[in-house]
C-alpha cells in the first residue's frame, strides 16, 4: 500500500511525524476545459484527486467532533469555486489554481492536486496532470507542526 504521508516526507520528514493526510478521490465535477473544438461544446466530466497535510493539533482525533478537524467540505467549496462557470483552456493551470488556493488555508501544510479527464480519448481512460506543493520551509516551524 502506498502511504501519500511517505511521499510527503521525500519532501520534509516532519509531515509524516506530525501531519495527517486527508483524501478526496475520484471527486466528479463537469468543466467547461479545452483547446480543441470538440471540447469546447459543452463540459466535461473531470475527476479530481486531492491529499492534504494538516497537522495533527488541527486534524485532531481526540475529539469526535468535526469542529476540531478540517472538513472535507472545505476541499469540494475550493474546487467548485475555482471551477467555476468558466472556460479553462489547460488542465494544468486549472490543477495549479486549486493547489494554491487549499495551501492557502493555514491548517494546510502540503497538498497534492491531481485532476483528469476521462472522455477526451475513446482508446484512453483518461488524461490529467498532478501537482504537489508544500508551504515554504519556514512556515513548517516547531510550533506549526
Amino acid at each position: 500500500m502506498n502511504s501519500i504521508l511517505l511521499a510527503f516526507a521525500a519532501l520534509d520528514p516532519r509531515l509524516a511525524l506530525h501531519c495527517r493526510a486527508l483524501s478526496l478521490r475520484r471527486h466528479e465535477v463537469p468543466v467547461r476545459i479545452g483547446v480543441h473544438a470538440f471540447e469546447r461544446q459543452a463540459p466535461q466530466r473531470m475527476w479530481f484527486d486531492v491529499d492534504l497535510c494538516v497537522p495533527l493539533a488541527q486534524a485532531a482525533a481526540a475529539h469526535d467532533d468535526i469542529a476540531h478537524t478540517l472538513d472535507y467540505d472545505f476541499i469540494r467549496a475550493v474546487i467548485a469555486q475555482v471551477v467555476g462557470d468558466q472556460h479553462h483552456e489547460l488542465q494544468e493551470t486549472l490543477c495549479d489554481r486549486i493547489a494554491t488556493q487549499l495551501l492557502a488555508n493555514p491548517a494546510v501544510q502540503a497538498v497534492r492536486v491531481a485532476t483528469r479527464k476521462p472522455d477526451v480519448y475513446p482508446d484512453s481512460a483518461s488524461i490529467g496532470v498532478e501537482r504537489v506543493a508544500l508551504k515554504p520551509c519556514q512556515s513548517l516551524g516547531k510550533n506549526q507542526l
